[in-house]
């Protein structure tokens, strides 16, 4: 996994300078007409506003999930699509992470047009499609997952 975390860290690049850039709008965008715009929206919850208010609760619970995630991967040798959706989820959890420890919200910007839909941001979008490409890992390749044996000197990892 170590040589795919370049991957996390642009995640949580982008997410943070994103956010930084949304900051300075003063007033809604149209990015593609009738499908995606731009506005600044501040979410003090977390998917759909749930636990709204609670910004510390959730920084902690995103904190404990990152390292239940690391503890539960540990046991594995993840093969080429497990761990860039690991990454993408790594880079996502913790973008919004940050957000909530530091801010107390999470800035979201990208608005679907099309349909009545949660405003999102680039940690959100690299949750989801990390979700599912590890869906698909899970499901369709399992020789992504195979189990760690044990280290040199024989003891179980």
């Amino acid at each position: 996994m170590r040589k795919y975390g370049w991957i996390a860290l642009v995640v949580l690049a982008l997410d943070q300078l994103s956010k930084l850039a949304v900051q300075r709008l003063t007033q809604a965008v149209v990015l593609l007409p009738g499908v995606l715009g731009l506005r600044y929206a501040e979410n003090t919850g977390m998917a759909f506003s749930l636990l709204s208010g609670r910004p510390w609760l959730l920084g902690l619970l995103s904190g404990a999930v990152i390292i239940a995630g690391f503890a539960v991967l540990r046991r594995y040798q993840l093969g080429r699509l497990a761990s860039v959706a690991a990454m993408l989820m790594l880079g996502g959890a913790v973008g919004n992470m940050l957000d909530r420890l530091l801010r107390g919200y999470v800035i979201d910007m990208f608005e679907v047009l099309f349909v009545r839909f949660a405003v999102f941001n680039v940690a959100d979008a690299a949750l989801t499609v990390g979700c599912g490409l590890m869906i698909i890992s899970l499901m369709l390749i399992p020789k992504d997952w195979s189990k760690k044996h044990g280290d040199t000197q024989g003891n179980p990892v």
